[in-house]
């Protein structure tokens, strides 16, 4: 038997709803028409109506609950969200990446100590100088990408705050802009030339890299792209911070070091694979929206593999020039500990599904922890 019912609900337009009952022994009532509901315009659906439609007739009354007409009281609500509001601020500022920077100017600032009197107060004072501002920079950097791409990220990295709706796109706007603001602003403070530099470099490229504007938005361009990366990560870090380090935090007379040299150039190819890598499964949306990413160009598979090997022969060379270490311990840690992570990463690189989206970036995330 079909029956109509006209249900009413407050900021509603009345709308029919048509039930199907059966006739069986078990009967059922339907709650009656012109119900008034109160509607919350957080809450979507209207779920919550259809547990208390049906009723068993046996008991002869009706056994119900009563609609609530609000779903949760505002400071319940303010309270769970708090810890949400954390959790998107957390992957806003994109984990992976702080966790990156961190150690990156920690390993460089520790170059140019040469004895244990270098270790002082002052030293860790300036490591702190560079890192706060840095990490400031870096949150403007990824922030100021998920403004500019939350289109793009819908497809490619839907559980982004911005993208799935967890932060709004005015908090996102004001947390790239105090980020960058307070960050320039420590540069200026700290009256460190290299520091300074760095931020404005910084600041730089992660504009022309994201914003749509004519002439920029460089991440359009596969060449353009990696040389924005690479050229913060491998050359501005370790070339501005070692040299704030050496010489306005420890006042010692600028000298390259071959520690200085060899980190250089292993970062280099470091930033190369992360700059080809992170676009690998990123490829469909990149495709759809004109990014013209070497993993849109030359297929997936291919940049997996250069990435690869790009690694394996930068493990090679940190074997070959820790085996010429004049000191026994150094060598023989950095001889084992990179042929360890570079059989580790050949190992893991066998197993990876590049049909899976979920595998290539689970191996992505794998780089980021065994290069940091």
């Amino acid at each position: 038997m079909m029956i109509s019912y006209r249900l009413c609900y407050t900021g509603l337009v009345a709308r029919d709803v048509t039930i199907l009952r059966k006739t069986t022994q078990r009967r059922c009532l339907i709650i009656p028409t012109q119900v008034k509901l109160s509607y919350s315009s957080r809450d979507q659906g209207f779920s919550a109506l259809t547990s208390n439609l049906l009723f068993n007739s046996k008991s002869r009354g009706i056994r119900s609950s009563i609609l609530k007409p609000e779903y949760a009281k505002d400071d319940h609500h303010s309270t769970t969200s708090i810890p949400k509001q954390l959790n998107a601020l957390f992957r806003f500022t994109r984990p992976h990446t702080i966790m990156g920077t961190v150690v990156g100017i920690i390993s460089v600032s520790l170059l140019p100590i040469e004895t244990v009197s270098d270790l002082s107060p002052i030293f860790f004072i300036g490591v702190v100088k560079a890192l706060i501002p840095a990490l400031l920079m870096n949150i403007y950097v990824v922030g100021l990408n998920q403004l500019f791409d939350v289109e793009i990220d819908k497809i490619n990295k839907p559980e982004l705050p911005i993208a799935s709706g967890d932060l709004s796109m005015a908090n996102g706007i004001a947390i790239v802009s105090t980020s960058s603001l307070m960050s320039l602003a420590m540069g200026l403070t700290f009256q460190s030339p290299p520091l300074l530099c760095a931020l404005i470099i910084s600041f730089f490229l992660g504009s022309v890299y994201s914003i749509e504007l004519p002439f920029l938005r460089w991440k359009r361009h596969a060449f353009l792209a990696a040389t924005c990366i690479l050229s913060v990560r491998a050359l501005v870090v370790q070339l501005a911070f070692f040299l704030h380090m050496q010489k306005y935090v420890l006042g010692k007379p600028t000298v390259t070091t071959r520690s200085l040299v060899f980190a250089t150039v292993f970062m280099c190819f470091f930033s190369a694979v992360i700059a080809l890598f992170k676009d690998i499964p990123d490829a469909d949306g990149d495709r759809d929206f004109g990014i013209q990413s070497f993993s849109v160009s030359l297929g997936q598979e291919k940049v997996f593999w250069l990435c690869v090997n790009m690694l394996l022969v930068a493990y090679g060379a940190a074997i070959v020039v820790g085996a010429t270490s004049s000191f026994t311990l150094s060598k023989i840690l950095t001889v084992l500990g990179h042929f360890v992570l570079g059989s580790f990463l050949w190992l893991r690189a066998q197993h990876v599904d590049l049909t899976s989206k979920a595998d290539i970036t689970s191996f992505y995330m794998f780089i980021w922890k065994v290069l940091t």
